[in-house]
């Protein structure tokens, strides 16, 4: 089973998308800004992924520099990227070889 963390709002998340149905693979969509991974399931997802909090955070997002996050913590990292998902960045994708953050979009090769 695959599964793809997506926003349709951005090319990179489509364009991952795309690769994954290129490849063979019609994957279980979940739009995290309308159903957002819990904290948990985001610590896991990092995690996995082999990234950080802060390498997973969306720096550029206006929230982020309304929260104050440049000296935030892993742990209030995750909390503001659970109350806020836009934070996250996107896509992340899993499958039964590992977890990815399609950035660059050719990482999720590295599972499929």
């Amino acid at each position: 089973m695959t599964t793809i963390y997506h926003n349709p709002r951005c090319s990179t998340s489509r364009n991952t998308l795309e690769r994954l149905r290129g490849a063979g693979r019609e994957p279980e969509i979940i739009e995290y800004l309308k159903t957002p991974p819990s904290r948990e399931q985001l610590a896991k997802l990092i995690c996995d992924a082999g990234l950080t909090p802060r390498e997973a955070v969306r720096s550029k997002e206006a929230v982020y520099a309304e929260l104050g996050l440049d000296g935030a913590t892993d742990a209030q990292l995750l909390d503001a990227m659970a109350a806020n998902p836009i934070l996250i960045n996107r896509p992340f994708v899993v499958t039964e070889k590992g977890t990815r953050l399609g950035r660059p979009i050719e990482a999720v090769d590295e599972i499929l």
